[in-house]
């Protein structure tokens, strides 16, 4: 699918960050305060991208992850608003999910931080 062909199947606001590369204002997102059993999808073309046992409170207002389903996410270096980060999208169609940091808890010190708008929860 090109970007475009997305605009009938989101939301104006999901497109801008899928697509777009936008980020949704901290605390918004149906998925911050989201504690439910079963995978969070990849909002544009359902590829499965993380499990809810992998999802922790991180305080900074988007869910936050210690770990992706292997092979699900790919890795761009991006350096836009003066900060150089490492942005991650969906292996299968390059939707923005959001960033990866380095700041999360054990095992493996990853944060993955996620915008809600990128993803779909299909419960166990």
């Amino acid at each position: 699918m090109k970007d475009d062909d997305y605009k009938d199947k989101l939301t104006d606001a999901a497109y801008k960050v899928c697509r777009l590369a936008a980020t949704e204002q901290p605390f918004s997102g149906i998925y911050n305060d989201h504690w439910q059993q079963g995978t969070y999808h990849c909002a544009c073309c359902d590829q499965p991208l993380f499990s809810s046992e992998s999802k922790f409170n991180a305080g900074c207002g988007w869910p936050s992850f210690f770990a992706a389903i292997e092979t699900q996410v790919a890795y761009k270096s991006d350096s836009s608003h003066l900060m150089q980060r490492v942005e991650i999208q969906c292996e299968h169609c390059q939707s923005h999910l959001g960033h990866v940091f380095d700041d999360g808890p054990k095992p493996s010190g990853k944060r993955y931080c996620v915008n809600s708008l990128s993803l779909k929860f299909q419960p166990e």
